[in-house]
C-alpha cells in the first residue's frame, strides 16, 4: 500500500511480510455476490498438508485473506455497502475492504477436505484472493454472548433481508 506524506499512520512501525499459504478458487471475479451461497476452494501449499490434519472434524473455519484486488485507497470513514442511507462511521467499525490494512476475515461453513483443498460455503474473498491464515471456528471462544450492535446496522440488515424477499 502506498503512504502519502500526510498519512497519519507513517509513524506506527512495520510488520514483517506476511506469507500467503494458499489461494481462493471460486466463480466470483467481481461485484457484489449473495456471499452466504458462495462454493469455494480454498488451494493451500502442498507443504502445509501436515497442518491441516483434523480440521475436518471442525464444521465451521476462520479464513483471513487479503484483498489482493483493491485498487481504491484506505479510507478513515465509510457509509456501510457504500449506501446512501447509511451513515458516515469509522472503517473499523465496519467489514469494508477500504481498510488500512487489506485483510479480510470470515467465518464459513467446511464442506470438505480433499488434501490441501478445503471446500467451504460463504467465504467473501474474490477468485485467487491470497489465504494468510486459517484457524478453527470455537463456539466457546468466538461467540459472543449478547452482543451489541448499533442501530444502523441492525437498519441495514432489515433493508438487506427486504431486498432479497423482494427480489
Amino acid at each position: 500500500m502506498n503512504r502519502s506524506a500526510a498519512d497519519p499512520l507513517d509513524s506506527l512501525p512495520l510488520l514483517p511480510p506476511l506469507r500467503a499459504i494458499g489461494y481462493v478458487r471460486n466463480e466470483v471475479r467481481e461485484g457484489a455476490v449473495r456471499w452466504e451461497e458462495v462454493i469455494s476452494q480454498i488451494e493451500l501449499a502442498p507443504e502445509l498438508g501436515p497442518a491441516l490434519e483434523g480440521l475436518e472434524e471442525f464444521s465451521h473455519i476462520v479464513v483471513l485473506f487479503a484483498f489482493h484486488r483493491r485498487e481504491e485507497p484506505p479510507l478513515l470513514q465509510v457509509r456501510p455497502e457504500r449506501r446512501a442511507d447509511m451513515p458516515l462511521v469509522g472503517v473499523l467499525a465496519t467489514r469494508s475492504p477500504r481498510r488500512p490494512n487489506p485483510i479480510g476475515m470470515a467465518v464459513v461453513a467446511l464442506l470438505r477436505r480433499e488434501g490441501t483443498v478445503l471446500h467451504v460455503r460463504g467465504l467473501d474473498a474474490l477468485d485467487g484472493s491470497p489465504v494468510l491464515d486459517i484457524k478453527p471456528y470455537l463456539p466457546r471462544g468466538d461467540q459472543a454472548e449478547a452482543p451489541r450492535l448499533p442501530a444502523w446496522l441492525l437498519h441495514l440488515w432489515g433493508s438487506l433481508d427486504e431486498e432479497q424477499n423482494d427480489g
